[in-house]
């Protein structure tokens, strides 16, 4: 048995899912583990885009099985919808999906609360997506929440519910109990045939030698509740570690762990962002990148590539290589830049060892790289790239201290090419 597991190392969005469905060529299974519809993961395959919030991104591959941990969190609704559009696109479902059924399940009242909290918030909201995923979260961990086996009996449903809706104070007449649980209900037969054992299929698989399990982390590093930038972070685990958590499968188990970057850098929703672009340069990235985010629409901010942040995220998850995504939007910029040092108060940083009140006032200290002006969507291989783009490469593997394996340099599939990897 192989396994890899694909994360994503900034603030999200860092390009994972094509990763993912790069390397799902070759995986049996891919799987989820946490994070839930506000993810977006988008693919580009045959001049069809597909964006996928919940289910994993190797399911356009006929013969690779889509596993979605316990520690995803499902909307009944939009799941199904997902399911549909699939289904839509000649998408074969077929014993090719399955939830684990201990999964949380995001209600309406997550929806109300999240974009209630935000309201109170004001001028210190966090920037969520709106998909209820926090207050999910926060129920399952105060141990009033809804799990995907729960929607299979009724009455025990409808006195969880009840004991929720009190939790939060909220009220809850009999006519508005009685049409959840029948939303609910009618939810259930339609996912219950998608719904099993995740943890023990994939220890199962850990047994058989020819078979490969794909990882696929949603969010990135940075928003990771522990270790991002909190409070201004997802509610989920978004580590190499999360894997076991969210699964049951033991990270411990994991033969390589990757890790995804932009060749600049990202972030949507509010929260520090020191190498952040407010020049026309910004624009142009975005156009070029298309970076708005695929769960929310919103544009993203664009920053050049945070080198103090990326060795930060590349230390704690122990990566075994790096993969860079977006190479191509760069041709064309005379100048690049990569921060290799924060400055406060005149002081020197090199960690990102700084409360969160300071980061709004640091100065970063850049590096600058040449550009290139030559087109580079068709290159098959490092060599293939324009001096100043190998160069710009190699700098960033001295800032994670951790080999590049991996280049993409445009949305398709085939736009992708190997380094060789790093021996363990």
């Amino acid at each position: 048995m192989a396994s890899t597991l694909v994360l994503g190392c900034m603030w999200g969005d860092e390009g994972k899912a094509k990763i993912v469905d790069y390397l799902a060529a070759s995986a049996d299974f891919v799987v989820r583990f946490q994070g839930g519809s506000n993810a977006g993961h988008t693919i580009v395959y045959g001049n069809q885009k597909y964006v996928l919030h919940t289910i994993p991104s190797g399911i356009l591959y006929p013969d690779t099985t889509c596993l979605i941990g316990a520690g995803v969190l499902v909307d009944p609704t939009l799941i199904k919808e997902e399911i549909h559009n699939l289904e839509k696109a000649n998408i074969d479902f077929s014993k090719r999906l399955l939830i684990d059924y201990r999964a949380g399940v995001v209600l309406p009242l997550h929806k109300q609360l999240d974009m209630e909290n935000e309201t109170k918030l004001k001028k210190s909201k966090i920037g969520t997506t709106g998909k209820g995923i926090g207050p999910a979260y926060s129920d399952l961990t105060a141990r009033i929440g809804i799990r995907l086996e729960d929607l299979a009996y009724p009455e025990y449903l409808s006195e969880r519910l009840k004991q929720l809706y009190t939790y939060h104070h909220k009220k809850l007449t009999d006519e508005e109990l009685t049409k959840q649980i029948a939303e609910l209900q009618d939810s259930w037969k339609f996912l219950k045939k998608y719904t099993g054992d995740v943890e023990s299929i994939l220890n199962d698989i850990a047994n058989i030698k020819d078979k490969s399990i794909l990882f696929e982390g949603a969010q990135g590093t940075l928003l990771d509740l522990n270790f991002g930038t909190y409070p201004y972070v997802t509610s989920s685990r978004v580590m190499t570690d999360a894997a076991g958590i969210g699964t049951g499968f033991s990270a411990r188990r994991i033969d390589k762990v990757l890790g995804i970057y932009k060749a600049y850098t990202t972030r949507v929703g509010e929260g520090p962002f020191p190498t952040e672009i407010f020049t026309d340069i910004a624009d142009r990235i975005r156009t070029a990148g298309n970076e708005y985010g695929s769960t929310t629409g919103r544009p993203r901010r664009i920053g050049w590539f945070d080198g103090v942040a990326a060795r930060y995220s590349a230390r704690i998850n122990a990566l075994d290589n790096a993969v860079i995504t977006c190479l191509d939007v760069l041709q064309g910029l005379d100048e690049l830049k990569i921060c290799s040092a924060y400055k406060y108060k005149g002081k020197l940083y090199r960690s990102m060892k700084l409360h969160p009140s300071q980061f709004d006032k640091i100065e970063p200290v850049y590096e600058s790289f040449e550009g290139w002006d030559a087109d580079i969507c068709n290159c098959k291989n490092k060599s293939e790239l324009p001096k100043a783009a190998r160069d710009y490469l190699e700098a960033i593997e001295d800032f994670l201290e951790t080999r590049i394996c991996l280049v993409s340099v445009g949305r398709e599939r085939e736009q992708t090419f190997t380094i060789k990897e790093r021996k363990r």
